[in-house]
């Protein structure tokens, strides 16, 4: 089964769900039968991967038509001559577009196969290699340099260093092993780097790693738009209160062309360290990144004034930062689902004029991607493709407020 047909949700998620789709108001404008189609459709498309890959110009340091120009030739070396169109975007000037070209059904399985985590088969599926600890399981006869069928346990079934495993899983190609089975799981020291190199992906997707660092930022389309919807202006002091890993902080410092202040707050010491890389690297110096919860940033009916933050925030941008992409399973229950949509508000002080709500991830815990290996065996692509999420602090809709 080279593709999931539709994303697979635990029955009482997928009946609540259904139940609010399929509602008396769409029924009446359509049919029942077109919004049950429409519902299909929609967990069908869950499980694929995006249409297209969206990266962010670095406005600060180069105009888009420049680094346009950059990344063509970039995608030229990586798809050996194959021209791939780059898109300015209609709407946000500062994204581009690449076309990801998938499924493709052509590809034949391999006798050697590994398995992968559900998260790291949806980084493969994004354009990612195979870091070594994301593999789970391997044909026992694997060595270095063999041509491996690589494919997703969507379930987490597969048990660690198994030889084989015949439970649901999912193709997503072939690539070059560069460990064999027994330097994987020999247990003689962690290992790092890529373990898998893909070569024949199911869905043909750029990889970013190291790509125009300088001046790309690799960012969901949603992520992409907040910083628009927020529209700082120089001089302005903003706060970004779940900053990590530093994708819309820096978007915001781009869009002030750098002239302002940038408060960026992740209570997790590492991801700050990763927010200050990021503003490093793109130039910026508008950013001050502080390891703290934004949460007890301001207690609710504690502060009057806008001396009671430094800076006095104008403005502030939550978000859980790490915009997951869809995958073929979710294994939240009904009362998790329920959680994570209603259940995360903050309160925030009354002269925030705008606030701009942007959450990115649906995990239920900050701790998820440290505790994963299948995540740790993406850390080198994070930038790019897997940035380990926090806590969502907020509803999952998006929602604009003004504050009287």
């Amino acid at each position: 089964m080279p593709v999931f047909p539709k994303v697979s949700l635990r029955p009482e998620v997928e009946d609540y769900l259904r139940e609010s789709f399929v509602n008396a108001e769409i029924v009446t404008a359509s049919s029942k039968q077109e919004a049950e189609r429409k519902f299909e459709t929609l967990l069908t498309h869950l499980s694929h991967p995006p249409s297209f890959t969206t990266v962010r110009v670095n406005t600060h340091l180069a105009s888009v038509q420049h680094v346009k120009n950059l990344l063509l030739d970039e995608l030229l070396k990586q798809f050996d001559g194959v021209r791939v169109p780059v898109l300015q975007h209609p709407d946000l000037q500062d994204v581009l577009l690449i076309p990801v070209i998938g499924p493709r059904k052509n590809i034949r399985m391999q006798r050697c196969e590994a398995i992968v985590g559900a998260q790291c088969g949806n980084a493969v599926l994004r354009g990612a290699h195979v870091y070594a600890p994301g593999i789970v399981s391997a044909s026992k006869f694997m060595k270095a340099g063999d041509v491996v069928s690589v494919y997703s346990d969507i379930e987490g079934k597969c048990k660690k260093g198994a030889k084989e495993f015949d439970g649901i899983k999912i193709f997503l190609g072939n690539g070059i092993s560069e460990r064999s089975r027994s330097e994987i799981f020999g247990g003689l020291s962690e290992l790092k780097g890529i373990g898998i190199r893909m070569t024949e992906p199911v869905y043909l997707s750029p990889s970013f790693d190291n790509v125009l660092p300088n001046y790309l930022f690799l960012q969901n389309l949603p992520s992409a738009l907040v910083t628009h919807v927020l529209s700082p202006q120089p001089g302005e002091k903003i706060l970004d209160m779940c900053a990590a890993p530093g994708g819309k902080t820096t978007h915001i410092a781009a869009r002030m062309r750098d002239q302002g202040e940038v408060i960026a707050l992740d209570k997790i010491s590492h991801k700050v360290e990763k927010i200050k890389q990021n503003a490093l690297l793109l130039g910026l110096k508008s950013i001050q990144a502080f390891c703290f919860d934004a949460t007890k940033a301001l207690a609710h009916g504690m502060v009057d004034t806008e001396e009671g933050f430094p800076g006095g925030p104008r403005k502030d941008n939550p978000s859980s930062c790490s915009s997951q992409p869809p995958s073929p399973v979710w294994n939240w229950n009904l009362q998790h689902a329920l959680q994570i949509l209603d259940s995360y508000i903050l309160w925030l002080p009354s002269q925030l004029l705008l606030r701009v709500y942007r959450p990115c991830s649906l995990h239920l815990h900050n701790e998820t991607a440290k505790e994963c290996p299948e995540a740790v065996g993406l850390e080198d692509t994070s930038k790019s493709f897997h940035d380990p999420a926090p806590q969502p602090l907020i509803s999952s809709r998006p929602v604009t407020t003004k504050v009287q």
